[in-house]
Formats: C-alpha cells, structure tokens, sequence
C-alpha cells in the first residue's frame, strides 16, 4: 500500500516529535505574535506595569518604614524600661537606707526609754531598800524595848507570880 505525501509529512513528523525534536515553523503568524507582543507591552508599561512596580515599591517603603519605626519604637521602649528599672533601683537603695537610718533612730530611742526606766527602778529599788532597812531598824529597836517587857509578862503568866527583872 502506497502512503500519500501528505501522510509521509504526518509520518514523518509523527516520528519526529516521538524522538523528541520539536519542529518550529518560522512563519509570518510567529512574527505577527511577536509584533503583537511588543505593542501589548508598550501600551501596558506605562499603564499597567509602571504603576504597579510603584505600587509595590511604596508599600515595600512604607512596610520598611513601619518596621523601622517599630525597631525604633522597641529601642525607646527598651531604653526607657533601663532607665525605669535604675531609679526603682535608687528608689529602693534610698528606702533601705531610710529604714535602715529609722531602724536605729528606733533602736536608740528604745537604748535610752530601758536606761531611763532602769535608772528609775534602781532608784525606787534602792529607795525600797533604804526605807525597809529604816523601818527593820526601827522595829528592831522597838522590839527589843519589848521583848524584855514581853518576855516578863510571859513568864510570869507561865509561872503565875511576877519576876522580877
């Protein structure tokens, strides 16, 4: 059977895109294509292209702004937590040294209020001592004026006359 030359062309391409060459036709279509691209993309860059790169660079701008102004912010947020930790730090040292500085105040005050109050019962211990010591002296004398008179009366009961002394 006796193949036609069109069926030969179709063959033979057949076989040839199955071997992996790729046949182009370089006609006035692929060059019409071409032209039309170029125009579409001259009429399209300044109308399309153009302001979409704008676009995208000012928001790519204002995104690397905010970011900067946000690590400037982070920046200031950071010195200022430094700084407010130092003076809560000095605020504290000067507390314990206040309550340390009342703490004594405190502690001598208390030193002076148990002199005083031992000064004073000293004194009144040793007034205590000095008036008992008067009045056992003084009862000492007394009964001793007594006791000899006591003791007369008690014998002489016990023996029931009088004694004489």
């Amino acid at each position: 059977m006796a193949l036609s030359s069109v069926q030969t062309g179709a063959l033979e391409e057949l076989i040839g895109s199955a071997s992996g060459g790729v046949v182009v036709d370089l006609d006035v279509t692929f060059v019409g294509q071409i032209v039309l691209f170029v125009l579409l993309f001259i009429v399209l860059k300044p109308m399309l292209f153009d302001p979409m790169l704008k676009l995208f660079e000012e928001r790519e701008r204002r995104t690397g702004g905010a970011k900067d102004d946000a690590r400037q912010l982070y920046a200031d947020a950071d010195e200022k937590m430094a700084k407010y930790e130092a003076q809560v730090t000095v605020v504290k040292q000067k507390a314990g040294d206040e309550r340390d500085r009342i703490r004594q105040e405190g502690q001598k005050r208390e030193q002076a209020i148990l002199a005083k109050v031992r000064t004073e019962t000293d004194v009144m211990l040793n007034e205590g001592r000095a008036r008992i010591q008067k009045e056992r002296e003084s009862l000492k004398t007394e009964l001793s004026a007594t006791s000899t008179q006591l003791a007369r009366e008690i014998a002489a009961r016990v023996l029931g006359r009088e004694v004489q002394p």
